[in-house]
């Protein structure tokens, strides 16, 4: 008889939904159905971690549970806020979430959570070394797993290049919003890698973020001296990164 895996709990905070999931922590999938609620508006932190709170209970999840936020986010307290309401700025949002929902919570920033599970179970396949995840969406998220280990809050898409915010330039929501076509979007691509390159001197890069799923279409584009991958977990990833992070 096959031993029980071990479960953990994973929420997902986004600007538009709140998702959540309980992890086979042993494989990397969900252990059952994912849930999706609207985020609040205003999606204050109360607001937020009540909705929280009402996932875990549809779950009649009991323990403790890990939660991803589109902030930085140091030792619980959430630096800034992207897509919420301005009141997470600075606020101990853990304690929040604590209070509310009755559960212990590790909180942590939403890329830095989905390139955790790249490493652990997805497109990074435990690649020792440096990973860089990049999320190229609105913004560009990354995160930096140096020998298995998160570095947490990188923000490397808001490094200065060229007299730019990068992700301004080199985003999705930049090729979209500049009409570019996958050539001239991928040398903006290469410039951006090329400079994180220098900084970084990663083993890999996992690429994710809804373009990832047409990386044949760009990557062809993008010259990196660094071997690049796009991320396999999609829309899961943070969910499984965080209730992984939670349980260890």
């Amino acid at each position: 008889m096959s031993k029980k895996h071990e479960h953990g709990f994973g929420i997902d905070i986004g600007g538009s939904g709140i998702k959540g999931a309980p992890v086979d922590l042993a494989t990397g999938r969900l252990a059952g159905e994912r849930v999706r609620i609207p985020t609040p508006q205003p999606s204050t932190p109360e607001a937020v971690a009540a909705t929280v709170a009402e996932i875990l209970d549809d779950f009649g999840w009991k323990g403790s549970f890990g939660c991803t936020f589109p902030a930085v986010v140091q030792h619980g307290v959430t630096r800034t806020a992207a897509n919420v309401d301005d009141s997470w700025v600075d606020c101990d949002a853990a304690s929040v979430l604590r209070k509310v929902t009755g559960r212990d919570t590790v909180l942590v920033n939403d890329a830095d959570a989905a390139g955790v599970a790249e490493v652990e179970f997805g497109a990074a396949g435990a690649k020792s070394g440096v990973v860089l995840l990049a999320t190229l969406g609105t913004g560009i998220g990354t995160a930096v797993i140096a020998h298995g280990r998160l570095v947490p809050n990188t923000e490397l898409g808001h490094v200065e290049l060229d007299g730019y915010d990068a992700e301004t330039r080199a985003a999705d929501s930049a090729r979209e919003r500049d009409g570019l076509g996958w050539e001239e979007w991928g040398e903006r691509l290469t410039r951006y890698f090329r400079h994180v390159e220098n900084l970084l001197w990663p083993d890999l890069i996992v690429v994710g973020g809804g373009v990832s799923k047409k990386f044949d279409k760009w990557s062809p584009y993008v010259s990196t001296r660094t071997p690049m991958v796009p991320a396999k977990l999609l829309n899961e990833a943070g969910i499984i990164g965080a209730a992984l992070l939670a349980h260890r």
